[in-house]
C-alpha cells in the first residue's frame, strides 16, 4: 500500500518564508492566515499548508484559539516584558559564566561589527546580527539545551526587535557601544560588570517596545548608556 506522506522541505521553505513575512510585517499582528489561502499562496497542497500552519503555530509565530482560523501573533507590553526578563535571565547567567573563563565568542565580535558597519551606512536594519550576536554569546556555552531554550525564545526576540529598532528609537551606535563593553568586562573576568550592563542593555529596550506598543515605558526607557562617555555639565 502506497503511503501518502508530506515533503518535508517544502514544510520548511513555507515556514521560513511566511516567518519573513511577519518579521517584515507584510503579514500584520493578528490577519488570519488560512490553510486554503496558504496553499494558494504557494501551490502546494492543502496537507502542507496544513503543516505549516501547525509548526508555525507551534513557534508562536501564529496563535489559534479554540480551534478557529490561525492568527499572526499580536505581541502587548505585557508579553514584551515577559520575553525580555526571561531573556535576561538565562542570559545574565550565560554572561556569568563565560566571564569565569574569560571567554569571548568570535563570532559574537564580528556580528557587532556588523552592526558598527550599517550604523555607519546609516542603516536601522540590524535585527539579523543583533540576535547574532546574542545567540553567539549562548551558544558558546557549549550546552546544546541551554541553546534549544534560547532557541524557542528566538523568533518572538527577533518580532520585539523588529518592531522597535524599525522605529529607529534605539540607537546602533548605544547598541554596538554596549555590546562591545560587555565583550570586554568577559575578557576581563569581571562577571557582575558583565551582567549588570547586560541588565540596562536588555531594560531599555524592553520599556521602548513597551512604549511602542501601548505601555507605559519604565524609567530604564530614558536613562543614558553607562557605555557611552558621559558630557560634562
Amino acid at each position: 500500500m502506497v503511503r501518502n506522506i508530506v515533503v518535508t522541505s517544502v514544510i520548511d521553505a513555507v515556514v521560513e518564508d511566511l516567518k519573513a513575512q511577519v518579521l517584515a510585517r507584510e503579514l500584520k499582528p493578528n490577519q488570519a492566515l488560512t490553510e486554503a489561502e496558504v496553499a494558494a499562496r504557494y501551490d502546494i497542497a492543502r496537507a502542507t499548508a496544513k503543516a505549516a500552519i501547525e509548526r508555525l503555530v507551534s513557534d508562536k509565530v501564529l496563535v489559534r484559539k479554540n480551534h478557529k482560523t490561525a492568527r499572526v501573533v499580536k505581541l502587548g507590553p505585557a508579553d514584551v516584558r515577559d520575553i525580555y526578563r526571561t531573556r535576561a535571565y538565562l542570559e545574565s547567567e550565560v554572561l556569568r559564566r563565560l566571564a569565569d573563563r574569560r571567554e569571548v565568542p568570535l563570532q559574537a565580535r564580528l556580528a557587532n561589527a556588523e552592526i558598527e558597519a550599517l550604523w555607519h551606512q546609516g542603516s536601522f536594519d540590524i535585527v539579523e546580527p543583533d540576535m547574532r550576536f546574542h545567540t553567539a554569546l549562548i551558544d558558546s556555552l557549549g550546552s546544546a539545551r541551554t541553546s534549544n531554550v534560547y532557541g524557542s525564545l528566538a523568533f518572538e526576540v527577533k518580532l520585539c526587535m523588529a518592531q522597535l529598532q524599525g522605529s529607529q528609537r534605539l540607537s546602533p551606535e548605544v547598541i554596538v557601544a554596549e555590546h562591545a563593553r560587555i565583550l570586554t568586562h568577559i575578557e576581563d573576568g569581571d562577571a557582575d560588570a558583565a551582567a549588570a550592563l547586560l541588565n540596562e542593555h536588555l531594560s531599555r529596550a524592553r520599556e521602548l517596545l513597551a512604549g511602542q506598543l501601548g505601555g507605559e515605558p519604565g524609567p530604564e526607557a530614558f536613562r543614558s548608556s553607562s557605555a557611552l562617555p558621559q558630557a560634562i555639565s
